[in-house]
């Protein structure tokens, strides 16, 4: 038996499960929730210039009022692709044009979109659920090569470590989840 020092990257392990809470956040930025926000525009990309581009490198994003969101369109050719690509989003937000201006009016929501955006955030953090699942799964992979040249305590502590982790990183997922089923129901 080998007496080599088996190490377990754990920051490798923290840094893909915080890589799946970002994933998180970005897709529940997304979500509307009958309030305005900037984020909400993200995932929207525009084809410009030959690539596809985010909407925040084509014009400035804005939020004047709590039910507006305004993009300024900094090239005037521009502003019809921008536009396109907002009511092709999925968002369902009907943009008005006023010159380079498009104006986002953030309609209000109604119980049964409201009790339907908590279900696709249920799904979001299941799936960020299952990523975190995953990256312990690697982790204790790794434990399981090394057990021929570890002891079972050592084998045992990093299994801990991992589990540890998990639960920690699953809880912080419950509770982001938990924050944005309240935030869209308010109303």
């Amino acid at each position: 038996m080998a007496d080599e020092e088996f190490e377990l990257d754990t920051d490798d392990l923290t840094r893909r499960m915080e890589g799946a809470m970002g994933a998180l956040r970005t897709e529940f930025a997304s979500l509307r929730t009958g309030r305005a926000s900037g984020s909400m525009l993200e995932p929207i990309m525009v084809e410009a210039y030959g690539q596809r581009t985010p909407i925040n490198q084509v014009g400035t994003v804005n939020v004047p009022e709590p039910r507006m969101v305004t993009i300024n369109v900094w090239d005037k050719g521009m502003v019809g692709v921008v536009e396109k690509a907002i009511r092709e989003s999925g968002l369902g937000i009907n943009p008005q044009t006023n010159g380079t201006i498009i104006m986002l009016p953030i309609p209000e929501l109604n119980e049964e979109r409201r009790k339907e955006l908590t279900r696709v955030a249920a799904q979001y953090a299941e799936h960020a659920r299952v990523a975190v699942r995953n990256v312990r799964r690697d982790g204790m992979d790794q434990i399981k090569k090394a057990k021929s040249s570890i002891s079972e305590d050592d084998v045992k502590y990093w299994e801990t470590e991992v589990q540890e982790l998990t639960d920690q990183y699953i809880k912080a997922v419950d509770a982001a989840l938990e924050t944005k089923q309240e935030e869209i129901m308010q109303v």
